[in-house]
């Protein structure tokens, strides 16, 4: 092991950087070896290394390590993957990268955000997973492809065939129909302010406003929370909120109180936001989709 040896200048202004280290042998020495006036500075309790470049140079010398960790990782989790492999059409061993393809399915993309270094190809239109994830996308494969298979058309049409006509069909529609209504039923004396973000038993929406009609308590029950017993409601107007406003809501500090809960509406918490910020930016996505798909038509229509 090389011999330490301490910074005893004191000198405030000299120029340099520091840098803390993994206290093992291997990693000192190919740091000396790459810093060789590096001098350990007692009061710093860091490793100080001389020169105006210094930040720059220690920065790219610790991104350079870590990139030879990834790549180990990623031949072990390849190495992992060939001795016991994921057979399923769901996901293709491409050399670099896992990629999977499903069809859509919130439980899917649930599970998969949960992946490290999992990410999403929008011009290819799938997940990729290096490889030195492998272990925790096998331990998630099961729910993912369970949720894939759920959500491949024949099972949906399956599924909707099984219930046609049925109490579960029609209440289904019902609350399909209700929710483009777009409305929400608030307290008629202490509704959410119009404008910013808030939580509801729908999600986090905007509130426009309210023209005073009152909310049945039949509707209210059936639709949206259980609604307390002499409290008035009213219906309030609501959109959706886009992902710059997502994103530059201040989330609450504590989670919703069991009064604000059953009052119908909160501000929403980090977690509340971070679904509210997916979904806005799968609106975003889509929306950029269809009108590069509108542009690509008219083109096509111009140059026949």
């Amino acid at each position: 092991m090389a011999k330490e040896t301490k910074d005893t200048s004191g000198s405030p202004s000299r120029e340099g950087a520091t840098t803390d280290l993994p206290h093992d042998r291997i990693t000192v020495e190919r740091f000396r070896q790459a810093f060789p006036r590096a001098r350990w500075s007692d009061r710093l309790n860091a490793w100080f290394v001389p020169g105006r470049a210094a930040e720059r140079r220690i920065g790219r010398w610790i991104a350079e390590r870590e990139a030879e960790a990834d790549a180990f990782a990623d031949e072990k989790g390849r190495d992992a993957f060939a001795f016991e492999p994921i057979d399923s059409r769901y996901l293709e061993a491409a050399p670099a990268l896992l990629q999977i393809r499903t069809p859509y399915s919130p439980t899917v993309v649930n599970e998969i955000r949960q992946i490290p270094y999992a990410r999403w190809d929008d011009d290819r239109r799938l997940w990729t997973v290096p490889y030195r994830s492998f272990e925790e996308l096998r331990q998630r494969w099961p729910a993912i492809e369970a949720a894939a298979e759920r959500s491949e058309p024949e099972a949906r049409r399956a599924r909707r065939e099984a219930i046609t006509g049925t109490e579960e069909d029609e209440a289904s529609k019902a609350r399909t129909r209700e929710r483009r209504r777009k409305r929400y039923p608030v307290p008629a004396d202490d509704g959410p302010p119009l404008g910013r973000a808030i939580g509801t038993h729908v999600g986090v929406i905007f509130f426009t406003g309210t023209d005073g009609e009152l909310a049945d308590r039949a509707t209210i029950d059936a639709f949206y929370f259980p609604a307390p017993n002499g409290e008035e409601y009213v219906w309030a107007a609501w959109r959706s909120g886009s992902l710059e406003e997502s994103v530059t809501t201040w989330p609450a500090r504590m989670p919703s109180a069991p009064d604000e809960l059953n009052r119908g509406w909160w501000m929403p918490t980090l977690g509340e936001l971070r679904i509210a910020r997916r979904d806005a930016k799968s609106r975003l996505r889509a929306k950029e989709r269809r009108e590069k798909d509108k542009s690509s038509g008219e083109r096509t229509a111009d140059h026949p």
